[in-house]
């Protein structure tokens, strides 16, 4: 029997079976886990609360509040008046439930409101407000919902206000996207209606207020001993180095690591849209780029930037992220005596970082033909290292490789070291193992002249 002809009997049969029904059965409803949000009874009194403590805290206690001491008086008073508040307000609260407002309200004025929290809790690394009502987090890696919410759009707004203000930086409808970041160097980025349809959204990437060093991203697994000497290695010789990796995958993170092994008698100038790098050496310069004014003008771009550095006299020139016709300029500064000098950028593989920035020298409006942007490129970066964020959120450097030079038309590529996942343990941790692919890299001369000696056992064969 042809399958049309036993698709037309089964209809047939499932027919005669449902004779005498006027509706098919509503299929069984699917589970989903529903996430209840708390409602907060107290939303009226806060604002009232709010209201009366604007009118009562004198401007001359919120100045200068950046200071510990000043901080702590300045906590005490708003204590004190909020405490005397709620008294005439709502006397019949309960120690626990008065606590909980006074710590929200401080957290209004002093912090950035509901999220407060959040920003202090170490083991968050990144903080997302999709709208008044949905506030996600990053926790070791993996996204999670909260039950923090704010009480509606203005809300949201106020507090993004609240961080781009001191930074001479607006945001309106006009210019309804920003980038920030707040006083402890985490980066902030805010985007409101009508570009945002749910509303103010916020995106915080937290840094620790000490940043991570080589040893913590060892015990994290995020590379090894060897690859750590390896790296520090070519970062003392005055290697070029680019980082490449997805969003999220540790770039800045390890862009510091990379940068604390720059000897401290070196100058540095590092260049980024907003400033992020934690650099521990004394002699460091920090720029950063300026978006345009109400007007429209008054911009100043990384690549801006990156020219007025090289009259800097650096000794390195760390750019946060290349992502543009900077690009060309970084690579000439490579060539022109700039050493050493460090920079990030997305891409999947090391092969597509070098298409990447093939493009964004491009952009920079320069009608070069491929193959002088490709020498360009092949003579400037000495090494790229790949870092991964993992589906277990876990970061990783994928691969450490070489630029070794022009065949052709093409750049040539050389891995030195490799990361090779095995599997998934019981608790869904990826677990595998780095090793060295057993080629010794073509610059071991330029280490060995700079008194770097390096084992031939890092380099062992897989």
């Amino acid at each position: 029997m042809s399958l049309l002809r036993r698709m037309e009997k089964k209809q047939n049969e499932q027919a005669v079976k449902g004779q005498g029904q006027t509706q098919m059965a509503p299929m069984a409803p699917v589970n989903r886990p529903v996430m209840v949000r708390k409602v907060d009874p107290f939303v009226k009194l806060k604002s009232k609360i709010h209201e009366e403590l604007v009118a009562a805290v004198e401007p001359s206690l919120l100045s200068g509040a950046e200071d510990p001491a000043k901080k702590q008086e300045l906590e005490r008073k708003l204590t004190e008046i909020v405490g005397e508040i709620i008294d005439e307000e709502a006397p019949h609260l309960t120690g626990t439930e008065r606590q909980r407002i006074t710590t929200d309200i401080i957290d209004e004025v002093m912090g950035f409101g509901p999220i407060t929290p959040l920003l202090t809790d170490p083991s968050i690394s990144e903080v997302m407000v999709n709208g008044p009502k949905q506030v996600y987090v990053e926790r070791s890696g993996r996204i999670e919902i909260t039950d923090v919410a704010f009480r509606d759009d203005a809300h949201v707004m106020h507090i993004i206000e609240k961080i781009v203000a001191p930074l001479g930086r607006r945001i309106d409808e006009s210019m309804p996207m920003v980038d920030a970041r707040l006083p402890d160097g985490s980066r902030v980025n805010a985007i409101i209606p009508p570009l945002s349809l749910n509303g103010p959204v916020i995106t915080i990437r937290k840094f620790a207020a000490d940043p991570l060093t080589v040893e913590d991203l060892i015990s994290f697994g995020t590379m090894t001993p060897d690859v750590a000497e390896f790296l520090q290695a070519c970062v003392q010789v005055r290697l070029n180095i680019v980082v490449s990796g997805g969003t999220g995958s540790g770039k800045t993170t390890l862009l510091n690591v990379l940068s604390s092994f720059i000897p401290p008698d070196e100058r540095i100038v590092t260049i980024e849209d907003a400033a992020e790098l934690q650099l521990r050496q004394d002699h460091v310069v920090s720029l950063e780029s300026r978006p345009p004014n109400i007007e429209g003008k008054g911009a100043i771009a990384i690549r801006d930037l990156v020219r007025n550095a090289l009259r800097m006299r650096p000794d390195r020139i760390v750019v946060g992220e290349v992502r543009g016709g900077e690009a060309l300029d970084m690579l000439q500064a490579m060539n022109t005596g700039h050493d050493g000098s460090l920079t990030t950028g997305h891409a999947n593989t090391p092969r597509d970082m070098l298409a990447r920035l093939e493009t964004m020298v491009l952009m920079a409006g320069m009608e070069l033909p491929v193959r002088a942007i490709r020498e360009q490129i092949s003579s400037a970066i000495d090494l790229i290292v790949q870092t991964s964020r993992l589906r277990d959120g876990s970061r990783k450097i994928m691969q450490v490789t070489e630029v070794q030079g022009m065949e052709g038309e093409i750049i040539t590529l050389q891995d030195i070291f490799l990361f090779e996942q095995q599997g998934v343990d019981e608790a869904g941790k990826l677990y595998g193992h780095f090793h060295a692919t057993g080629i010794r890299p073509r610059f071991m001369d330029r280490l060995e002249a700079a008194g770097v000696r390096l084992g031939p056992e890092l380099f062992g064969s897989y």
